[in-house]
């Protein structure tokens, strides 16, 4: 007989024999709950794991309540259920130990029972074995295919969980990244917009931008950012998304449209510590200026002829940093060139490392490769600098953050070239 070791009251610990070629094969061994109230059975399995190549670590408890504790502080790799137990019976036993612990479960039944055997599997269990029908090399491969199978179970199951995920992702996506909303037939406006998911998270953030024209020409622009990355946060930046275009189409602009949008915020997110950053831009008819607000946001580029500048105009604190009604943002008006072009852009374009310390691209490195690039046509342009942003943080760990960058352009005559 295996000699046994003391665990926990009314459990009984057996250590695994398997060695192949004098060599220990103890990081291969699975650990087995052995559920049963027989003491000859529960010697009969301690037997057939005395005989296994490579070898078990066997717990034997009496009850499903001993399971029941041992399952909740360590999982084993499989479990051997007898299916008349003190305080459960017939398939009451599979799916209690199912809602205790996710393993893989192996029923043990009598001579007469294999029926039952059958039942278990179609309830959950991953198989069954007959006691005094099973002999060492098979009860050794039951055990590793039950819990193989387990292993594909669940390896199925985050597959599907991944996949569903994704779905809900690419929807949110669509939500946070719209199609711009625009009037101007005569293509006077040109916008580029892009998005690339960060690195370090597998969940969706919540960078978003929008475009709408209303029907008087003027054009107004959002861009923006939730803290954090995940559902919650992504549908916090939809929500938000929605509410801006909705006061933009219901004629809302300004100060009041920020405060509002702090309002939406406050009142949807999931926590205190959760905060947007945005500015919202209007490009007006004539185009040659334009309206800004910024919310704790970063500055923007401007792009005139072949040269950019890096223009930040004084704004208000991130939405629902200040308590309720404390926030102050102001309207600020600037003067666009000719076929001027700006370009609003999420943080997560300049905060990548560039180097092996703290060192990162920054606002100036991101205005230095603008000003690089400022020759380019829109889209050209968009694309060189994300690019060379990505090439700067790849030894680094990549860009860790989303990015989100939005390129207007009026393509007006001239002011002094207007016909009259």
């Amino acid at each position: 007989m295996l000699p046994t070791q003391h665990g926990p009251a009314g459990v009984r610990v057996a250590p695994g024999s398997g060695t192949v070629g004098g060599a220990a094969w103890a990081w291969q061994e699975p650990s087995v709950l052995l559920i049963e109230d027989d003491e000859a059975d529960a010697l009969l399995v301690e037997e057939l794991v005395a005989d296994c190549a490579p070898g078990m670590r066997l717990t034997w408890v009496r009850s499903l309540t001993e399971a029941r504790d041992v399952l909740a502080t360590a999982a084993p790799d499989c479990v051997l259920l007898d299916l008349h137990l003190p305080d459960s019976h017939g398939l009451e036993g599979v799916a209690r130990v199912r809602r205790y612990a996710d393993v893989a479960v192996v029923v043990l039944t009598g001579l007469a029972e294999e029926s039952a055997g059958l039942a278990a599997v179609a309830a959950g269990a991953q198989d069954y074995l007959v006691k005094g029908r099973v002999e060492a090399e098979l009860f050794g491969r039951a055990v590793r295919y039950a819990i193989q199978r387990k292993l594909a179970e669940q390896a199925a199951a985050a597959l599907q969980a991944g996949q569903l995920r994704a779905e809900e992702n690419r929807r949110l996506e669509r939500g946070l990244l719209p199609t711009p909303l625009l009037r101007d037939a005569a293509g006077h406006l040109e916008v580029v917009a892009r998005y690339l998911p960060g690195r370090e998270q597998a969940l969706l953030g919540g960078d978003f931008y929008d475009v709408v024209q209303t029907p008087d020409g003027s054009v107004h622009a959002l861009i923006g950012d939730v803290s954090g990355h995940g559902p919650d946060e992504a549908a916090l930046g939809v929500g938000l998304r929605i509410a801006w275009r909705t006061l933009v189409v219901s004629g809302a602009t300004g100060a009041r449209q920020v405060s509002t949008l702090e309002e939406i915020l406050v009142a949807e997110r999931t926590g205190e510590q959760i905060f947007a950053t945005l500015t919202s831009l209007e490009l007006l008819p004539d185009g040659h200026s334009a309206r800004v607000v910024r919310a704790g946001h970063p500055g923007m580029l401007l792009r005139t002829g072949d040269g950019v500048d890096w223009v930040e105009v004084p704004g208000g604190p991130a939405l629902g940093v200040l308590p309720g009604g404390m926030g102050r943002w102001p309207v600020q008006d600037i003067s666009l060139p000719d076929d001027a072009g700006v370009v609003l852009f999420t943080d997560g374009l300049f905060e990548g490392r560039t180097g092996p310390g703290r060192e990162r691209l920054g606002e100036h490195g991101l205005l230095q490769l603008a000003r690089a690039a400022a020759a380019l046509p829109a889209e050209a342009f968009v694309d060189e600098l994300i690019g060379r942003a990505e090439a700067l943080a790849e030894d680094y760990g990549g860009l860790a953050d989303d990015v989100a960058v939005l390129h207007l352009r009026w393509h007006r005559q001239p002011r002094g070239n207007k016909e009259s």
